[in-house]
């Protein structure tokens, strides 16, 4: 199906987020007018959100029960944030056409998104990049080589500045484009990048997804597809990773920052090491990085490998890592004072990207962790701090703090040097200054989602380096 296959057909722009309101300009542009579906209340929408949607001159259906005006629409545009599973149970309880989610036959409504037409319709190359935490630093990073050289280099997905409807029409099959992709966004694919980089897999958005099964079912799109003209780059240190990356027909590149591999990209005795990709052997020290973090050695490894798979020069590549500073709210240091660091991962929700940058430093730490749920084990969390000598205080906070406190007070020694009741920034902050000395860590890195006590993670963190940087 193409975008002139449309113009005749009544289409749905399920979600009118980010991503649906560059669908709508994309259909728009093409001379398609589709209407609009919102499951959130139309007086919930701010007056200048609602004065643009009018000004749009479309219809637009918004409310909970927005979905059962579905019946007799062709085609569906459905938004990351709208689940698969949700929708198909709302067209089953509304009595509508069935889903069909690859072709469209007889009366079913046809349910696509812009990243699977994107992908069935894009000229130029692209670059996948998954995983369940690193994605957007590893983007970045191929993104920043790729760009240096003569080809034009787009970056999108949920890290990008421009959404891929917003180029789609201006590239050529010279181009390449590095797209970040979530497991809500691969779900439905039906075709896989020319490079797909597969990085730490763990357990994640077990609130969105039904089952760990069918989160690793999504995340496996982005190899699945591969030809033997293609490239699967995959992530050596972790199973699930590399169960993944055993699917499709595309070579397979493997990295590691914990094992020398017999060919791949891997770390040795302070060097990134290249061993015979694509015929490519090379080696570089790693002590001018600007990447804090043991696990950003993961996504330099996975970039590399990537940018050599792209064509890329090792030279720019050594250039564009040397350069590149990494994303705010990854590790990032946001103030020093008083012989204090503050280092802002306010992007850690997961226990494991927590763990990650706990294990950075060999200085006395003050932790923050904790916020609202999203049904972690924080098994492994506990069992890394129990065994970390520098560790002083851990501040906990939001609805996880009690479960995360008992999982590691089961070690004994630990209930004086836990600190709790911090409604928000400010009362946490007061407690930074009772255990806080110069010389100290003070990491924000929470382990958990945001929800609650702030807006999302780059709130919390734009709220914690405001404070630090009044310490």
């Amino acid at each position: 199906m193409n975008i002139d296959d449309l113009e005749n057909k009544m289409v749905a722009v399920l979600g009118y987020g980010i991503e649906g309101q560059a669908v709508t300009r994309y259909l728009m542009k093409h001379g398609i007018k589709p209407v609009l579906f919102d499951q959130k209340p139309w007086e919930e929408w701010p007056p200048a959100e609602q004065k643009k949607i009018i000004g749009l001159e479309i219809n637009f259906i918004f409310g909970p029960d927005a979905f059962k005006e579905l019946a007799g629409f062709d085609v569906a545009f459905r938004s990351p944030g709208i689940k698969l599973s949700d929708l198909e149970r709302s067209v089953s309880i509304y009595g509508l056409q069935p889903m069909n989610r690859h072709a469209t036959k007889g009366k079913k409504l046809y349910v696509t998104s812009q990243t699977k037409w994107f992908f069935e319709h894009c000229p130029a190359k692209i670059i996948g990049v998954t995983g369940t935490k690193g994605k957007g630093t590893t983007a970045s990073l191929i993104y920043e080589i790729l760009k240096r050289q003569e080809s034009r280099t787009y970056l999108t997905g949920n890290i990008g500045k421009d959404q891929p409807f917003d180029f789609l029409d201006i590239l050529t099959e010279n181009d390449w484009v590095v797209y970040e992709l979530s497991s809500f966004q691969l779900q439905d694919l039906t075709v896989s990048p020319h490079i797909a980089v597969v990085l730490m897999i763990t357990e994640e958005h077990l609130d969105y997804h039904q089952s760990l099964q069918e989160y690793l079912a999504a995340k496996a799109s982005i190899v699945k597809f591969q030809t033997k003209d293609d490239f699967a780059v995959i992530n050596a240190d972790f199973e699930s990773s590399r169960n993944i990356g055993t699917l499709g027909g595309g070579s397979k590149i493997y990295f590691s920052r914990k094992s020398e591999l017999p060919s791949g990209c891997f770390i040795k005795d302070g060097m990134i090491v290249v061993r015979n990709i694509l015929g490519f052997n090379l080696q570089s020290l790693i002590f001018n990085l600007q990447l804090k973090g043991e696990h950003n050695l993961e996504n330099v490894c996975a970039s590399v490998s990537a940018c050599l798979c792209a064509g890329a020069k090792p030279a720019a590549i050594k250039k564009g890592i040397k350069n590149f500073k990494g994303l705010g709210h990854r590790l990032q240091l946001v103030a020093k004072k008083r012989g204090v660091e503050f280092y802002d991962d306010s992007f850690s929700t997961t226990p494991e990207t927590a763990i990650a940058a706990i294990l950075s430093f060999t200085q006395p730490e003050v932790v923050i962790l904790g916020g609202s749920s999203k049904n972690s084990n924080f098994a492994q969390l506990a069992e890394t701090i129990n065994s970390k000598e520098n560790i002083k205080t851990l501040i906990l906070i939001g609805e996880e703090a009690s479960k995360i406190k008992n999982a590691i007070i089961k070690t004994p020694g630990w209930e004086n040097r836990i600190l709790e009741g911090a409604k928000n920034m400010k009362e946490v902050f007061e407690q930074i200054k009772t255990v806080a000395r110069e010389g100290d860590i003070v990491l924000l890195s929470p382990a958990c989602a945001s929800f609650g006590m702030f807006k999302n993670y780059k709130d919390r963190g734009e709220q914690f380096k405001k404070f630090a940087l009044k310490f």
